[in-house]
């Protein structure tokens, strides 16, 4: 074993040849169908935690690849690697920095110490403060410049800071308290921003501005013209302090924007943005759905980190998933991943998935800082169902591509259309059957109806969608990812590959302004700088 003093876990001396042994199983086809003839196929091929079912049995998996599989993630680490995760070890290397967003769920327990903090005591305090301002939003007794209540609350923030609450927001609408209505703003273009704020009343509104550095170019740009729009209506000097509230690790900037440290909540370096809705990130979902209502959501996350920590791992939801990734993509060749919920809430859980897939495991250097010899991340995508089965679905059942898709199903629903259900439930079942089955020639009659079939594909289903089964869920992709950035040896909480498009977009400001010429440009990006100018005078 290679162990290096940076690390907490290393490979095992079999690793290659496990990655070997499943190169030569990848070799032999097989039929997803044929499979079933194993009347114990469904029990090996389906697992349960957390409340959570996952389907894997339409699969091109045996039960040798799938030793093999837990084994290579054995192999990597896992039990090591698992235990510096959640015990706060510097995991984020390039950094020197633990990912401790399990910690944001965790029971109570033992101080965490980091940076000579005990980060466990500062989650409750954090946790306490959100409900105190919660309780009073919904009492009526925040209240803005003119003396009336704040009845709506705009999130400002991107990333991390938008698309995780912006999920919980949506899938929890059965939970939404009356009293407030929650808005995200999150681009840099104006549409955003104007769109959001043209039917509000300044005087109820307030303003959460979400930044870790709080020097979020978009997030800061988009805070400052609603400080002018509370400005247009009136609202100016320490008045607007009073429609304002934060999350933020840099305290000082919040306050000399004028955020009052009433309502400044904490943020960490020992959070990543993409895990970061279980802090107090997450405030703008307790001020829609109140705070019984959030904890329930990080009580479903604590539950799924507790399956991922005990369970076997060849029961283990997490394991599973990402090894499946892996067996796709490493060994089959797949180039993408389709994530198709079967419900309208979940609308915007494949645009958080993403940054939470793509940004972490987006890399191109192993933990040592050399080039990786193997294809590493998911391209992630996907959408509503039915919605995708008329517009993608023809791609993923007759096209040439080849893509593994996941499933994501309530089995009962939260609104009162039952029928509706039936049609959703019926549709999302004949899909994954199609993409097993598929239609032959003599079926079809001719070449153009012919679906191939014997393509993959996971049913994720929960009992009902709610605030629990909604953590537990998120909580299962996050480890998912976590598997996944083992087997292939990267770091899946750094995201350096975002820095060099902020630097060049700071320098090319100026130019687009006009305050400056514009210098050091290529061909393609002077022109367009000169003709932005034009249109702009």
């Amino acid at each position: 074993m290679n162990t290096l003093p940076s690390r907490y876990w290393s490979r095992h001396d079999d690793f290659q040849g496990l990655w070997t042994s499943l190169q030569q199983q990848a070799r032999q086809p097989l039929s997803i169908a044929a499979l079933f003839e194993d009347p114990d196929r469904l029990n090996r091929f389906v697992a349960e935690g957390a409340g959570l079912e996952l389907d894997f049995s339409k699969t091109p998996v045996t039960p040798e690849i799938l030793g093999l599989l837990i084994r290579l993630a054995e192999s990597a680490g896992l039990r090591d690697a698992r235990e510096a995760l959640f015990g706060g070890k510097a995991v984020n290397h390039t950094e020197g920095r633990p990912a401790l967003h399990t910690l944001l769920r965790a029971p109570e327990g033992e101080p965490v110490m980091v940076n000579g903090q005990d980060a466990r005591s500062e989650v409750r305090k954090a946790l306490n403060k959100m409900e105190t301002f919660v309780r009073a939003l919904h009492a009526g007794e925040l209240r803005g410049a003119t003396g009336q209540p704040i009845r709506d609350v705009v999130s400002i923030g991107i990333g991390g800071s938008f698309l995780g609450p912006k999920v919980a927001v949506d899938a929890l609408r059965p939970r939404w308290v009356e009293q407030v209505r929650v808005h995200f703003v999150s681009n840099v273009d104006g549409n955003d921003l104007y769109w959001t704020l043209k039917d509000l009343d300044p005087a109820t509104t307030l303003f959460i501005i979400q930044s870790k550095s709080f020097s979020t170019q978009e997030t800061l740009l988009n805070a400052r013209s609603a400080l002018d729009w509370l400005a247009q209506a009136g609202i100016r000097g320490q008045e607007i302090s009073r429609h304002l509230a934060g999350v933020t690790a840099n305290v000082d900037k919040a306050l000399a924007f004028g955020l009052p440290e009433s309502a400044i909540f904490p943020m960490w370096d020992w959070v990543g943005g993409r895990y970061s809705l279980w802090s107090a990130i997450g405030l703008p979902i307790a001020c829609q759905v109140g705070m019984a209502c959030f904890r329930e959501l990080l009580d479903g996350a604590r539950a799924m980190d507790q399956h991922f920590l005990e369970a076997d791992s060849a029961r283990n939801l997490p394991v599973l998933l990402g090894m499946l990734g892996v067996w796709y993509q490493n060994f089959l060749g797949y180039e993408s991943e389709a994530v198709i919920p079967y419900d309208q809430t979940l609308a915007d859980l494949t645009a958080h998935l993403q940054q939470l897939d793509m940004e972490s495991n987006g890399k191109s250097v192993d933990r040592d800082g050399r080039p990786v010899s193997m294809p590493t991340g998911a391209i992630l995508w996907g959408g509503p169902g039915t919605n995708g089965q008329h517009a993608y679905h023809q791609l993923i059942h007759q096209g040439t591509r080849r893509i593994a898709v996941n499933f994501i199903l309530a089995r009962r629903p939260v609104h009162p259309l039952a029928h509706h259900h039936d049609y959703l439930v019926s549709n999302c079942l004949a899909q994954a059957q199609a993409l097993m089955v598929g239609r032959s020639l003599e079926e079809a009659g001719t070449p153009h109806r012919v679906i191939p079939g014997n393509r993959p594909s996971h049913l994720i289903v929960m009992p009902q969608l709610d605030a629990r089964h909604l953590g537990a869920l998120i909580a299962l992709y996050e480890h998912k990812v976590f598997v996944q950035a083992l087997t292939w040896d990267i770091n899946a909480f750094d995201q350096w590959g975002v820095e060099l498009g902020k630097e060049l977009s700071d320098r090319l400001l100026p130019a687009l302004t006009g305050a400056q010429a514009a210098e050091g440009l290529d061909p393609s990006t002077a022109r367009q700088v000169e003709r932005y100018l034009r249109a702009r005078s």
